[in-house]
């Protein structure tokens, strides 16, 4: 496809509105209300949340994360803590993220600081999962350079058998990171590019709210 082609690309928004008035004060609680219409929706990947980190040298990065929670607090996902991002996270703790729900026509913006989950809640989760995603998360040296897969394949197959008999302990590289907002924006999109961008900054405590300009 040539780049005119791409040009030429449009799509028309047009599903809703929104408005200062018509969010809760809280974003917590709009979020939340977003969250179960997109989980409603039964859209593709609800949860998908793309992640931005900056490392030390002040390189951007990003990368898709799922989110597994969140609460008055922050929202938590949970990864390899020597991955790119779990790095640059420690080296960094500001950090990024972004939903984009095509088909709800909605994007949600999240600026904040990253800070890892206790380990009782890095604990709990990894019990949670299934016995390939535990056995995985020791295999794997994410982010680094694997000689081939039949590397990984063999270290999967040896794990495998260690703990076959009894539970799979969390690897003490891996759990979660809560990234505690102080920005949110709710983007709902709006015919002729007239999108409605409604803001929330924290300051001292307090949320405040206004309208952003498309």
């Amino acid at each position: 496809m040539e780049s005119t082609e791409l040009a030429g690309i449009r799509k028309e928004y047009s599903r809703e509105e929104l408005s200062i008035s018509s969010v809760d004060p809280d974003p917590f609680v709009q979020f939340d209300s977003w969250m179960n219409e997109a989980l409603l929706a039964e859209l593709p990947e609800p949860t998908a949340m793309t992640l931005s980190t900056v490392s030390s040298k002040g390189r951007p990065s990003s990368r898709l994360v799922l989110l597994k929670g969140f609460d008055s607090k922050g929202l938590v996902f949970f990864t390899n803590y020597e991955s790119q991002k779990g790095r640059e996270l420690i080296e960094n703790p500001f950090a990024a993220l972004n939903f984009f729900w095509p088909e709800l026509e909605r994007q949600i913006r999240i600026n904040g600081r990253a800070s890892k989950v206790s380990s009782a809640e890095s604990d709990e989760y990894f019990a949670s999962r299934p016995f390939t995603s535990r056995i995985g998360a020791w295999a794997s040296d994410q982010s680094q350079p694997l000689t081939s897969k039949s590397v990984l394949i063999a270290k999967v197959a040896a794990l495998s058998a260690k703990y076959a008999i009894g539970g799979v302990p969390r690897p003490p590289h891996w759990g979660g990171f809560r990234i505690e907002p102080d920005h949110f924006e709710f983007w709902q999109g709006r015919p002729s590019r007239l999108h409605d961008r409604i803001c929330y900054t924290l300051k001292d405590g307090e949320w405040s709210i206004e309208r952003l300009s498309p």
